[in-house]
């Protein structure tokens, strides 16, 4: 089995593909395009599609060729995707120091929503 530095590491790009395909589960080249073309007006679908064909390459998407259209699905859960590149980040930006991570991230700002999210959270573990 792989180990989360083994697995590919999705660009700025791709991950914003994958933010749209999560959801969707498995959609083709056109219905991802379709529903970025709601945030992102500028981007074509030759784009999409050859996005789509290099992160099969890459091994983050799977594809079902079974069709005339190619199926795409993402090849990780969203979850275990962000796990792993969480993992990396603090491996390598924070000298595998988890804590150094929350502090950082705690001082760039958050919300007060967010802040009583996180409380909830630590009070809920402390039960």
């Amino acid at each position: 089995m792989p180990t989360p530095s083994d697995l590919p590491k999705p660009t700025a790009a791709e991950l914003d593909l994958l933010q749209v395909l999560w959801p969707l589960g498995a959609a083709t080249a056109r219905q991802v395009h379709d529903s970025m073309q709601k945030t992102r007006p500028d981007v074509t679908y030759a784009t999409v599609l050859r996005l789509m064909q290099i992160m099969h390459t890459k091994g983050l998407l799977i594809r079902d060729e079974s069709e005339r259209s190619h199926v795409y699905a993402p090849a990780q859960p969203q979850d275990s995707l962000q796990t792993n590149l969480l993992k990396d980040l603090v491996q390598r930006a924070f000298a595998g120091s988890a804590k150094a991570l929350v502090l950082a991230a705690l001082k760039s700002g958050i919300s007060k929503k967010e802040r009583a999210e996180i409380e909830k959270l630590l009070k809920e573990d402390k039960e």
